[in-house]
Order: structure tokens, then C-alpha cells, then sequence
């Protein structure tokens, strides 16, 4: 006779797969790590997570988290420059922009990108309210931070389309070779953006 954990563990080892990045062994390792001290992580890590989905919500504007009835600290930051517009997929994304400390003005999250091999079409993400946003801030520059896969080119030239008949600017960020890199360790896609991407030195 097989022998296997109980049913409710072996549901609470089924969700844990379904996160992203974790396959059944590391499902496994936190659920056991979870019932070491279950009288106190269950209870805690329960209340919190009842607690995000509760109080966390997409600011109606940007789409990056804001907790409800707050307003959006970016969207709301006098400081901001808000003819730019900085378009990325996730909200995660706008924490790394933020952290290089290179952008001011506001960002527009899309919610994913285009693949139509997992059935996701510009109705599935914000470009709605993307060209709206726009128009109402009279942008005059949309910056694409986009991935550079064929997803994320395919919705960086939808985007571009888009917002073409806007006549703004509308940029991508620059992509090549990376800080502290040498030629021996950067693939053909990679040197070929950097050799179409070069500037001026001087």
C-alpha cells in the first residue's frame, strides 16, 4: 500500500506548486517548513495574506498597488514630471525603474504583455486606459520599458501604432551591452542591438 502525505496537505502542496517559480520539491520543503511551527506561521502568514487581498488593490490610473482608500503616492507626487510616461508590464517593474533613480515622471503598468500563444490580446491589458491617460496629461513623451523577447517587441510596436496618431515621442529604452560586460560573455541577439543602439562618444 502507498503511503502519502494527508489530503488537506497534499492540496496545500497543489497550491503552493501553482506560484510561479516553485516546482513540487520546494512546494514540498515549505510546507514542511510551514508545519514545523504551525501554531504560529499558519495563523500569521493566513491573517496576512487575508489581509492583502483585502486591502490591496491596482491604482485605478498607473495600476501599481495602493492599499484602498489611499491615493497613489506616485500618481499623486507634485514633484513628478508628468509628460512622461514610463509603460511597463508588471507592477514589480515600476520598483526596479524607481530604484535605478533614473526616472521622474509616471508610469502606466500594462498588466502582462501580448502572446497570443497564451490567448492574451490588447483587450486583456490597459491600452485603454493607456491612450486615455495620454491624451489627459497631454504626454509628450511614452517610454517603453518593455521586455526584449518577441513578446514584449510585439507589444512595444502595437503601443507604438497605437499611440502613433498622437504625434508624441515614444521611445524605447536603450538595449545592449551591459555594465561591466565584456564581448565573451554577450550572445549574437544582444551584440546586435548594441551595435544598431551605439552613440557618439565625445
Amino acid at each position: 500500500m502507498r503511503i502519502d502525505y494527508p489530503p488537506a496537505i497534499q492540496r496545500l502542496i497543489a497550491q503552493l506548486k501553482s506560484l510561479p517559480g516553485l516546482g513540487p520539491r520546494s512546494a514540498e520543503r515549505l510546507m514542511l517548513w510551514l508545519l514545523q511551527k504551525s501554531d504560529e506561521r499558519i495563523p500569521l502568514l493566513s491573517s496576512t495574506l487575508l489581509e492583502v487581498g483585502d486591502r490591496i488593490q491596482p491604482c485605478a490610473d498607473c495600476g501599481f498597488f495602493i492599499e484602498s482608500g489611499s491615493d497613489c503616492l506616485l500618481c499623486h507626487d507634485p514633484r513628478r514630471q508628468r509628460q512622461q510616461l514610463c509603460v511597463v508590464e508588471q507592477a514589480a517593474d515600476v520598483l526596479r525603474m524607481e530604484r535605478s533613480g533614473a526616472f521622474q515622471g509616471l508610469y502606466h503598468v500594462l498588466g502582462g504583455r501580448l502572446s497570443p500563444l497564451d490567448n492574451v490580446t490588447p483587450e486583456d491589458l490597459r491600452m485603454e486606459s493607456l491612450v486615455t491617460r495620454v491624451r489627459d496629461l497631454h504626454t509628450e513623451e511614452v517610454i517603453l520599458a518593455l521586455g526584449s523577447d518577441v513578446e514584449g517587441e510585439a507589444t512595444a510596436s502595437y503601443i507604438a501604432d497605437l499611440l502613433r496618431p498622437a504625434g508624441i515621442a515614444i521611445t524605447r529604452l536603450a538595449q545592449g551591452m551591459p555594465a561591466g560586460g565584456g564581448l565573451d560573455h554577450v550572445d549574437e541577439l544582444t551584440l546586435y542591438q548594441a551595435l544598431h543602439g551605439r552613440r557618439k562618444m565625445g
